[in-house]
């Protein structure tokens, strides 16, 4: 598809700018602005085992070193409410937020304390739904988000998951385990791997309609610039020319029992959450080793070692270690008119008030692209909304810039020493991390 090539092309050139961070020496993000909505972003980075295709800042789980984490975590937490920040939502991502129960449910009470949280979202994994994470979890999250990857139990073999997180029959059960018990039951699949057949793609969408799940994530398969070529050699080289008519077939088959919710969820309920927090918060403050924060055209993001994490947060600093460059305006309307469409409709009157220019004439190059491609589905005066093709390119949009933002956070891990890059492998045993008289990591 000529404008899927497009899109791409432009955004791997314009993300390398709009995405380059250098070290940066701040005690802690910048303080909330009046009257800008913010939400909360809180990463976990431990795993018990580590995926091929992920490249957000994880590390293999061992007990102590993640205790220590979370206390840290917490504390950092603490300092933001300090600065003044108040949110009406908190997403806890990893990793495995998981991982630790008693230490998850704790942090999460704390946020609770500090802010006025409505919602909390937080991502799981398979092997762990069941009664126990039912217990401790059903009265603190809303939205709970189960990265299953896919239902087929090759696929589930070539990706290196079939081992650690059981056969999607044993996944299948798991999910149906904790259906209703949470707002939200998200379900994230991924499409498009090189051996997918459609018979494969329609099979993962009718166990996930049975499955009990009442909102799910279809991503597309991504993977960064560094690890494109690992990724072939495991899966096979990813196809974008049928990207789109597996698209079609997502949207066609759960339609209308899902109706979409963003440009790559879907939700059966009309009042569940959506997947993509960018699209409620055009701003939001991230805390954990490896988080990024996007605060008032800047992006800022925390440093990946979790040596130099805690040795950060005892100093009674936050763990701010780079950051990019101010957005211009022209990016800033490009960055809103990416995240509004992504939510399915861009509210001009919104647009222009933020942005100090109509849409039609602050981005009327990106508005007449996006009309030519047939992507616009209708403009009543205040909302544009898109078409299915238009969702696609949105989607395409989001694929790269999450592409993009991978790399950095690959370049970020080759930039740990040797003695935590060791804590990437798996199999490893690593008793200590030396630094800062801690025991694991510490």
């Amino acid at each position: 598809m000529l404008s899927e090539r497009i899109i791409t092309t432009a955004l791997r050139i314009l993300n390398k700018h709009y995405l380059h961070q250098e070290p940066i020496g701040l005690e802690s993000v910048p303080g909330p602005q009046p009257s800008h909505g913010y939400v909360l972003y809180a990463h976990v980075p431990f795993c018990e085992r580590l995926c091929l295709y992920c490249s957000f800042n994880r590390y293999l789980f061992q007990e102590d070193r993640a205790r220590e984490y979370f206390k840290r975590l917490r504390r950092e937490m603490q300092m933001v409410a300090e600065l003044g920040y108040d949110f009406p939502s908190l997403y806890i991502g990893g990793g495995t937020p998981t991982i630790l129960l008693d230490e998850l449910a704790e942090t999460i009470d704390l946020a609770r304390s500090l802010f006025s949280i409505e919602e909390v979202s937080s991502e799981t994994s398979p092997n762990h739904l069941g009664p126990e994470l039912v217990s401790v979890l059903k009265d603190r999250v809303q939205r709970l988000s189960v990265g299953i990857q896919s239902f087929d139990d090759r696929i589930l073999r070539q990706v290196d998951r079939y081992d650690k997180y059981g056969s999607g029959e044993e996944i299948f059960e798991h999910i149906g385990s904790v259906a209703g018990k949470f707002h939200s039951l998200n379900v994230d699949l991924i499409f498009n791997f090189p051996s997918q057949t459609e018979e494969m793609l329609r099979r993962d969408i009718e166990l996930l309609k049975a499955s009990g799940a009442n909102q799910t994530t279809f991503y597309p398969l991504m993977a960064s610039p560094r690890t494109r070529a690992e990724l072939a050699r495991q899966v096979g080289n990813i196809d974008f020319a049928r990207e789109a008519r597996y698209y079609r077939i997502i949207t066609d088959s759960l339609t209308p029992e899902f109706q979409p919710t963003s440009a790559w969820t879907y939700s059966r309920d009309t009042d569940a959450m959506i997947d993509e927090y960018i699209v409620d918060y055009g701003e939001y403050v991230g805390i954990g080793s490896g988080a990024l924060s996007f605060l008032d055209g800047r992006i800022y993001g925390n440093t990946f070692s979790l040596r130099d994490y805690i040795a950060r947060i005892d100093a009674g600093h936050m763990s701010v270690a780079k950051a990019g460059k101010p957005y211009s305006n022209t990016a800033m309307r490009r960055y809103r008119f990416v995240t509004d469409l992504f939510g399915l409709r861009l509210d001009k009157e919104r647009f222009q008030r933020d942005l100090g220019a109509p849409v039609e004439r602050g981005l009327w190059a990106e508005l007449a692209f996006m009309r030519a491609a047939g992507g616009i589905a209708g403009d009543d005066g205040r909302y544009i909304t898109l078409t299915e093709k238009g969702r696609y390119l949105l989607m395409v949009m989001m694929r790269e810039t999450l592409a993009s933002s991978n790399d950095l956070r690959d370049h970020a891990r080759d930039e740990l020493p040797p003695d935590e890059r060791m804590l990437l492998i798996e199999g490893e045993q690593c008793e200590e991390v030396p630094g800062n008289a801690h025991r694991a990591a510490m």
